[in-house]
């Protein structure tokens, strides 16, 4: 392909925040390498290129970054690409039969918009209906925050996030709504400050607009 075309081809992509995959895209040998070695490679070549931006590296105040951004991208903003770091999800039976909609509402999350890898910040609005498995609270926010720690897409995480509640909680009667701020949005670009995205997944009995707004009138009580 032309250098050129290629290069007006991304810059497409990127403004659209296309996805091509509703998984993760990653390379069969993504973990042959330790975390620890990883490290090493990302600090070398972002030092390259904190030094290519004319930067001084022998200023204390610089020297130390490409050593925390590494440390940074591998065991925090990006460690959800690490099956190892997938939370335990216990489920127990719901043995009080309660057969209504739980709701945890506003659950914080950061994520890495994988075109510009600037910052997505935002909530999310989980509901579900036993068909006979409960999870704990707190397991919900884990797995908001495990899959919100790769490189995404918002459309791509909201999908990642419904389905793998449907699995857990083996059911489909599952809601999950997500409203975030892209700053490849408000910092570049556009420079548009004051938009948000929002995005909804739901299946089952969420498919009858009666139970949908019964969800969204709790998850607005929660504002």
């Amino acid at each position: 392909m032309n250098t050129s075309i290629e290069k007006e081809l991304f810059e497409l992509i990127g403004d659209n925040h296309q996805m091509t995959s509703a998984d993760t895209p990653m390379r069969p040998d993504a973990f042959i390498k330790t975390d620890e070695q990883k490290m090493v490679s990302i600090e070398k070549h972002f030092h390259a290129i904190m030094e290519e931006m004319g930067l001084d590296m022998t200023d204390d105040s610089l020297k130390g970054t490409p050593h925390r951004v590494a440390k940074m991208f591998i065991k925090e903003i990006f460690s959800g690409l690490h099956p190892d770091n997938k939370p335990k999800i216990s489920v127990f039976d719901n043995s009080y039969n309660y057969d209504k909609m739980l709701v945890e509402a506003d659950i914080s999350f950061n994520s890495t918009c994988e075109h510009h890898f600037l910052p997505i910040i935002g909530k999310a609005h989980i509901g579900y209906v036993s068909s006979g498995k409960v999870i704990g609270l707190s397991k919900l926010n884990r797995i908001v925050d495990y899959y919100s720690r790769r490189p995404q897409v918002q459309e791509r995480l909201i999908m990642q996030i419904f389905n793998e509640l449907k699995t857990v909680l083996e059911t489909d009667n599952v809601i999950v709504v997500m409203e975030a701020k892209h700053l490849c949005v408000s910092s570049r670009g556009i420079q548009d400050e004051s938009s948000y995205t929002s995005t909804i997944q739901y299946g089952g009995i969420f498919n009858e607009k009666e139970n949908r707004n019964d969800f969204f009138s709790l998850i607005n009580k929660e504002k």
